[in-house]
């Protein structure tokens, strides 16, 4: 029950960590057969110097999900740039199932990417496509093209070109960051920065604001912040806790915890009239509030069964019905996108545990093994989960896939990262 006290009322300091350019990730664990594939290097045309590796970058996308096993260059028998120049009997010799050719050339002030997507057996172009971009933005239109091929190729939507929030900090005093990267971990960008505590960053729907708990003033205050002109709104600075922000799925209301009636329970605020509705009202603790994909139900944990545990309750208000029964400890749940499981920390044995817990019955099932794995989060395409852990004595992220088989560590050069959260899937 400490633990749940602590969450909302102050962090433990030790584990942030410095805020750094990138977070670096490292590949723990991949799918066993994972579909070999070849992204052959970009040609440069009309003296186009797009200062990106485009083909990298689409590699270690691929590469990174755990699904594919990109071909390294240098291995290449050939470097073709466009359909014509393409001799599938070389890379059938090679064993490739798919093939990625294209070419960058000048458009404008920024560039054309023009690709093709091939199937290497049947001689299918699976994707012929053309894309535009600004000098700026062609790191990230590289991710939308890793994207449409591996949805091309596995059915579903990719999630290269989202982005992560998560907070850092120096430690020992210094400075507390919460920051924003793309899901590869570069470009990481300051969104606020305090000597105090950071905690619980959370999206809006369009990708555009982040919610989060500032105690920069020596009190907890809810706060939304506009990403790309970093304006920022204080939208909650009660008396008493002030807590876990979640944005409905229409981003019109957010899901908060106030003890502003003495108590901790859940309410909502609706942003454009600032006006409160109390949703529980019970002499336990209610706290992270999470939005149902329908908006219809807010999960939330609460102590008010004598242990913390998972309820649920309409959106409207009424009575919460209790979804978790295994394990003595269940907490900061989070929907998956299609609304039929909940990621949340468990307790096993005195270890705290990412689990995924099916609606509607069944054992959560163990997704990590730390002893002290926190704020689990969905891929925004429910592929994957990310979380707060440990390795090596530092707070780090990590992922895994849904069904267990990929594994990644997410981490800085030094100091301690926390507290992640993945930006929805928007285009």
């Amino acid at each position: 029950m400490h633990r749940l006290i602590l969450a909302l009322l102050m962090p433990l300091l030790a584990w942030f960590g410095p805020a750094q350019a990138q977070l670096t990730i490292e590949v723990t664990g991949g799918v066993e057969g994972a579909q070999p594939i070849a992204v052959v290097p970009f040609g440069a045309s009309d003296g186009a110097i797009p200062g990106v590796d485009i083909a990298a970058v689409i590699s270690a996308d691929l590469a990174r999900s755990g699904r594919f096993k990109p071909m390294p260059a240098g291995d290449m028998l050939a470097t073709p740039h466009s359909p014509a120049e393409v001799d599938l009997r070389d890379w059938r010799l090679l064993g490739m199932q798919h093939l990625v050719v294209g070419n960058v050339s000048l458009v404008g002030g920024g560039f054309q990417i023009d690709y093709t997507l091939f199937d290497v057996y049947s001689g299918d172009q699976l994707i012929g496509d053309s894309l535009t971009t600004a000098a700026a933005g062609l790191r990230y239109t590289t991710h939308r093209i890793a994207d449409a091929i591996y949805e091309k190729l596995t059915g579903q939507p990719g999630v290269f070109a989202t982005r992560i929030a998560y907070v850092s900090d120096s430690g020992k005093g210094g400075r507390v960051t919460l920051r924003v990267c793309d899901a590869d971990g570069h470009g990481a960008q300051t969104i606020v920065s305090s000597n105090e505590p950071i905690l619980s960053p959370a999206w809006s729907p369009d990708g555009q604001r982040l919610a989060y708990v500032s105690f920069e003033n020596r009190r907890a205050a809810i706060y939304v912040q506009d990403i790309s002109s970093g304006r920022r709104d204080l939208v909650a600075s009660f008396p008493g806790i002030n807590g876990s922000p979640a944005f409905s799925p229409d981003g019109r209301s957010l899901a908060m915890t106030l003890s502003k009636g003495g108590n901790p329970d859940i309410y909502v605020m609706d942003l454009g009239s600032r006006s409160l509705r109390q949703i529980t009202d019970h002499l336990g603790i209610d706290t992270e509030p999470a939005w149902s994909p329908d908006g219809n139900t807010i999960v939330f944990t609460s102590n008010r069964g004598g242990g913390p545990q998972l309820y649920g309750v309409s959106a409207a208000g009424g009575p919460a019905e209790r979804v978790t029964f295994e394990n003595d400890y269940n907490a900061a749940a989070t929907y998956s996108p299609d609304g039929r499981s909940l990621a949340l920390v468990t307790r096993v044995d005195g270890q705290f545990r990412i689990a995924l817990q099916t609606l509607g019955g069944g054992a959560p099932r163990i997704m990590s093994r730390g002893t002290l794995d926190e704020s689990p989060s969905f891929a925004p395409n429910g592929s994957m989960i990310i979380y707060a852990t440990h390795h090596n004595g530092r707070g780090v992220l990590a992922a895994t896939s849904v069904d267990g088989r990929v594994n990644q560590r997410l981490s800085q050069d030094s100091g301690e990262v926390r507290e992640p959260a993945w930006s929805p899937l928007v285009h």
